[in-house]
């Protein structure tokens, strides 16, 4: 009796947490809908969109399988449409399905707003498809599938790599394919700020993303024990995306003398990301560094990619992509091996033996991410076409591409 409530208990949790991070996908959308331009908007909500529904059918029918199935290091083999699946969670099998399914959908969505403006809608249902059925499950399969990663020592609690450092990756290989959208670089390699179109909007995305996190870090608890460890995870996630926020908003300030509110609030986002992996392993002073320094990383990603003629709308991966890298790092910095890493972080005298794991899973998943998906991008180029033509990138996807405007008749009214 008393076994059946705990596990009663812990399904009701795990599904709790599932409904969090299927509505950070609300977040997502209004947050890249908020810094693109009016133009753009039905399309890039379209994309959050399939973004789901693609990860939920497709991680059902196979990417489940090739993620916690058993028979392989590199890859599950069994488990295909959750016949015989392997269940590593303690939970029913469809309680976990969804909750990973969840993370599908965050993961494949993190590209669309690095890619806005200017990619192809059937070319991005392509790419969907295949992030959520094979790249995705493959690098959770290496990490929490029990793969190679995993049986080394890495170690990310909730995916600052998984989720965040796969998206990140597919991202910038993906802007980066795209090319600039017309107007953002000038012959002199400087560039232009192609503003958003409703702050507002995308202000109350970032605060969904941050509410929906608390489902996303301490949801991957799996469970809910004494309560100690969801209490820490939560209060280790809240403490790390304020302090990234208050370091990004301090740093912008100090460069431009304005405290910018957009890189303000990518840096909530940063914080969070790089607190991801970490959460379960470090006291509330370390979550306080390590969000900080993801706040600054945020910064300094935008500038650096602008400097590499990079065009990335909504800073997805200076978000994502670097604070992915530096959560999964701190792990090997400030983790504690008194909560459960197989070797200890350096910060606590373990060595640098943790560090150089969590380095290889950050080298090998970045690099299987754009190998895979580079070469994807660069097919789809090839043969249908990524990006958009001229005109209908100036005219807006909304109106291409849909057929319809976010916003009917504002431009005629701007223009009487």
């Amino acid at each position: 009796m008393i076994e059946t409530l705990i596990k009663g208990m812990d399904t009701v949790w795990v599904l709790i947490a599932a409904f969090f991070v299927f509505f950070m996908q609300a977040g997502f959308g209004m947050v890249e809908a908020g810094f693109i331009r009016a133009k753009n908007t039905i399309n890039i909500l379209m994309k959050n969109f399939i973004d789901f529904a693609f990860a939920s059918v497709m991680f059902f029918l196979v990417g489940y399988a090739f993620m916690f199935g058993t028979g392989s290091d590199f890859i599950g083999l069994n488990g295909f449409a959750m016949f015989n699946a392997n269940n590593p969670s303690g939970v029913p099998d469809f309680a976990f399905l969804l909750f990973q399914i969840a993370f599908a959908g965050a993961a494949a969505t993190i590209v669309a707003g690095a890619m806005a403006e200017r990619t192809k809608f059937k070319a991005y249902l392509i790419y969907t498809i295949i992030v959520s059925a094979l790249v995705y499950p493959i690098i959770g399969h290496w990490i929490w599938g029990e793969g190679w990663l995993m049986d080394l020592g890495f170690s990310d609690f909730a995916g600052s790599t998984v989720v965040h450092l796969t998206g990140g990756a597919i991202a910038l290989i993906g802007a980066k394919i795209l090319g600039p959208r017309l107007g953002k670089l000038n012959p002199d390699k400087s560039s232009n700020v192609l503003a958003g179109h409703n702050i507002p909007i995308a202000a109350l995305g970032i605060f969904i993303l941050w509410f929906g996190w608390f489902g996303f870090n301490a949801g991957s608890t799996l469970g809910v024990g004494d309560g100690s460890l969801i209490a820490m995870v939560a209060l280790n996630t809240n403490i790390a995306a304020a302090a990234g926020g208050i370091t990004a908003m301090a740093v912008v300030w100090f460069i431009f003398g304005k405290p910018d509110a957009s890189m303000t609030m990518n840096g909530f986002l940063g914080g969070l990301v790089a607190i991801t992996a970490p959460c379960a392993f470090v006291d509330p002073l370390s979550a306080l560094a390590i969000g900080a320094i993801g706040g600054m990383l945020v910064v300094a990603g935008v500038f650096l990619l602008e400097r590499w003629g990079i065009d990335d709308p909504v800073g997805a991966v200076a978000v994502h992509g670097f604070n992915g890298v530096w959560g999964t790092m701190a792990v090997g910095i400030f983790g504690l091996k008194s909560m459960g890493l197989k070797f200890g972080g350096l910060i606590e005298g373990n060595g640098f033996t943790q560090l150089g794991v969590q380095a290889l899973g950050v080298v090998t998943v970045a690099g299987f991410a754009i190998l895979v998906m580079g070469t994807v991008f660069k097919l789809i180029d090839k043969t249908r076409g990524l990006r958009v033509s001229r005109d209908e990138e100036l005219k807006g996807l909304d109106i291409e591409e849909h057929g319809m405007e976010s916003y009917p008749g504002f431009e005629i009214f701007l223009t009487e």
